[in-house]
């Protein structure tokens, strides 16, 4: 019984040697590993951080930027907002029909820009459409329209329909199918194959493919990114009226050409206003969709 139990201590002690052996063998491989690792990591922080410095000196440089100049018109910068204070709030009469064009503007150009996009989109995707003549040309029609920018289409649209809010729906809608279009084909191209592939098998036509398996999962995406352009739009129609395409972008086109800064800054409270209800309204709306 005694040699049993020497025995079985013997045993156990050895076996308890053979853990400390393996635990410090492999301890320092590990410390070696998390040293060897975190050496790059501190290296790749410092490199980026010295590229970031240098593009921000370089572009400082190469364009010219002073702070000295900033911080000279730091005091023309508090006279002008001084002269937008107090606001001339007989001057919201003039402008409410104005915003409420803004904002028509803003619905219709999103709208109509974001049923263009949605062809465009499924164009564009790779795991829908497989032919690269059809899948490449409208990747490039959408790179196209996003490297114009909305100033540039209203422009254009200003010389051919005239001043006025067609030219800013128009100018707006091009905007919208830019960005729509290219977030929609972005998120077409994530969608889970499973139901793709079932819609194959029992020989469902494309269009049934498309709207049986493909837009029902992309569809809360969407609105999401629909509600999003439209936010965007409200913002960008405030400003579209610069070179006259319609809405309360006249009306701040002449305020600031007048020197009437009180006028103005009632334009830019009644914009905000409309902004953030439509930013609360979205908000609530892509919760439930979501």
């Amino acid at each position: 019984m005694k040699s049993w139990e020497e025995n079985s201590m013997k045993c156990t002690e050895a076996l308890k040697r053979c853990f400390k052996k393996l635990r410090t063998r492999n301890k320092k491989p590990y410390m070696n590993n998390t040293e060897a690792l975190k050496r790059p990591a501190k290296t790749k922080k410092i490199v980026t951080a010295i590229l970031i410095i240098a593009i921000i000196l370089s572009s400082g440089y190469e364009t010219g930027a002073d702070f000295s100049k900033l911080i000279s018109g730091m005091p023309q910068m508090g006279i002008l907002i001084m002269e937008m204070f107090p606001p001339d709030w007989s001057y919201i009469s003039v402008i409410v029909d104005p915003l409420k064009e803004t904002l028509r503007m803003a619905i219709l150009g999103t709208t109509i820009g974001g049923l263009i996009a949605i062809p465009l989109a499924l164009f564009s995707a790779s795991n829908i459409t497989k032919a690269g003549i059809i899948r490449y040309p409208a990747r490039f029609i959408l790179n196209l329209i996003r490297t114009i920018p909305d100033l540039l289409f209203a422009s254009i649209f200003v010389a051919i329909f005239g001043i006025g809010p067609v030219a800013g729906i128009m100018a707006l809608a091009g905007f919208s199918i830019g960005i729509i279009a290219k977030l929609a084909y972005e998120a077409v191209e994530t969608i889970d194959n499973g139901p793709l592939e079932a819609m194959t098998a029992v020989g469902a036509n494309k269009i049934q493919w498309i709207y049986y398996a493909v837009l029902p999962q992309i569809l809360p995406q969407f609105v999401s990114y629909f509600l999003y352009t439209l936010e965007i739009n409200v913002r960008a129609a405030a400003v579209l009226g610069l070179v006259g395409a319609g809405g309360i972008g006249l009306y701040l086109n002449r305020t600031l050409g007048l020197f009437r800064y009180d006028q103005t800054s009632v334009i830019i409270i009644a914009t905000l206003l409309a902004v953030i209800i439509i930013d609360g309204l979205s908000t609530v709306l892509r919760e439930k969709l979501l």
